[in-house]
């Protein structure tokens, strides 16, 4: 049976990519040596390096504009302090934008490295909306903020206009959608929510922010010398970083971000369509916020739970549980996810309201 991959990380990726890295696995560019034995300092893996970084400026369309694309480890909750060490300035501020539980663990990194202004926070309401009326300090060294919630199922439409440096944890929605990426000077995201498999982190930087905090920062924190090392600074995650390249290159040949943003819109006005018609489901995220990449949504009355999880279940739908801070159900459409898969849940919650009528004529 095919399986419907909904898991919202690591997730689905394209099915090529399954089969080059497969392939890769057992012998990489007919070396005679496997992806996972080769060195980081062969030529073949270099050339891997080197593409993956040319290809993430290149969609990003920031060729030529004085960013520097670098993969690294950690993850994204590395990134909550790698961030602060090398923009927060000595004795300074930073402001931050608390829309859920990835941003507000970036605050609390980031509260060991200085004040840190939190300008809005939709905690009260359990991070189902995106806050708007804020003012940021001008004062402060940068803004943070979270491009998309995986768990609460929101995701920022618009950025504000400001004068100081902007960052972007953009871990789950990451090329799925057209920006202006310029007006971020920071873009980081752990490639298991979009991009490759997990294990590798990317970061997209505008070098004229960087060097300009007083700090001391331990070498491998730096952001300036993993540029000047080419993302080889230390041994990098030379599996991960292959199947992002080839995600990548997958993501090229499907027409840029551009091409693939309509098809994830098809995707998620399906889903959502759906939520909104069928009366046994209600999604949790204010329909302005909701996110295009996960949606998240409630049985109206759990007693139909049993139902629906056999339903779905039977259909080959897989990793659609709701995160326990939200509940329910959270089905993750990100770019590999083809229509047909969402077509199939859709059909699922259509056939369970027939079910459910069934039974109430029964009774």
């Amino acid at each position: 049976m095919k399986k419907h991959n909904y898991s919202a990380g690591p997730c689905i990726l394209p099915q090529e990519v399954f089969e080059k890295s497969a392939q890769a696995v057992l012998d990489f560019n007919n070396s005679g040596l496997s992806i996972l034995e080769i060195s980081h300092r062969s030529k073949d893996f270099v050339a891997v390096m080197d593409e993956a970084r040319a290809l993430v400026l290149e969609l990003l369309g920031l060729e030529g504009k004085g960013y520097q694309a670098l993969f690294l480890q950690g993850g994204a909750s590395l990134e909550f302090l790698m961030v602060p060490q090398n923009l927060m300035k000595v004795d300074g501020k930073a402001a931050y934008l608390d829309t859920g539980t990835w941003a507000n663990n970036a605050i609390k990194e980031a509260k060991l490295f200085g004040e840190t202004v939190v300008v809005a926070s939709s905690a009260a309401e359990n991070y189902n909306y995106i806050p708007t009326e804020y003012t940021i300090p001008a004062e402060a060294s940068y803004f943070h903020c979270t491009s998309n919630n995986t768990i609460f199922g929101t995701q920022m439409k618009s950025f504000p206009k400001t004068d100081i440096p902007v960052v972007c944890d953009m871990s789950s929605d990451i090329f799925s959608r057209s920006l202006d990426f310029t007006q971020f000077d920071l873009i980081y995201a752990g490639a298991q929510k979009n991009m490759g498999a997990a294990g590798a982190t990317l970061v997209v930087v505008k070098e004229e922010i960087l060097g300009k905090s007083d700090r001391t920062i331990p070498s491998i924190l730096d952001y300036e010398k993993h540029i000047k090392a080419e993302s080889m600074y230390n041994t990098p995650s030379v599996f991960a970083v292959y199947t992002c390249l080839l995600t990548l290159q997958w993501l090229k040949n499907q027409g840029g971000i551009a091409a693939i943003e309509k098809i994830n819109e098809s995707k998620a006005n399906l889903l959502y369509n759906e939520i909104d018609r069928n009366p046994l489901f209600i999604g949790t995220a204010h329909t302005k916020d909701r996110s295009i990449m996960n949606a998240t949504f409630l049985l109206v009355d759990e007693k139909n739970q049993e139902a629906f999880d056999k339903l779905w279940k039977e259909a080959g739908i897989s990793g659609i549980a709701g995160h326990r801070s939200v509940g329910g159900y959270r089905a993750s459409m990100y770019n590999a996810l083809p229509l047909e898969s969402v077509q199939v849940l859709v059909d699922v919650m259509k056939k369970l309201e027939v079910v459910v009528k069934q039974n109430e004529v029964t009774v």
